[in-house]
């Protein structure tokens, strides 16, 4: 699953429970969710079948909005998104858009580093919170 700006992480729990840990490592941080989007029940009512497949779209205007006044383009990839799903083998995972990736794809410039870094901490203090 690596490359083209994604990150995974291998969950050690199912993919409800790695939700139910993402939403609480947010919450605990006081990170706005803007909305959660369960791909498995919109397949589920059209008659289709999907393993878990849920998007969690959560963000802080405070860092989002200086890499969006380096490169209003940014805001394509904001507010942040993660990803947790279950393969074909039953494994859960949590997967999310690498900040540094994001920045190479808008080309912001060293005005945004500071903040690419912070979102990158940010990002791995929440993975490692929900995958443990």
């Amino acid at each position: 699953m690596p490359g083209n700006g994604l990150v995974a992480w291998p969950s050690r729990v199912s993919a409800r429970e790695t939700l139910d840990r993402l939403l609480k490592a947010l919450a605990a941080r006081q990170i706005t969710v803007f909305a959660r989007i369960d791909h498995a029940a919109g397949a589920a009512s059209v008659g289709l079948a999907l393993r878990p497949t849920d998007v969690v779209i959560f963000g802080n205007p405070k860092g989002g909005t200086a890499l969006m006044q380096d490169h209003q383009s940014v805001g394509i990839d904001l507010p942040l998104k993660a990803l947790v799903f279950e393969d074909a083998d039953g494994k859960a995972w949590l997967a999310h858009n690498d900040p540094a990736w994001i920045a190479q794809r808008h080309g912001l410039g060293s005005a945004s580093a500071a903040a690419v870094k912070a979102m990158t901490a940010l990002l791995d203090s929440i993975a490692k919170a929900t995958v443990a």
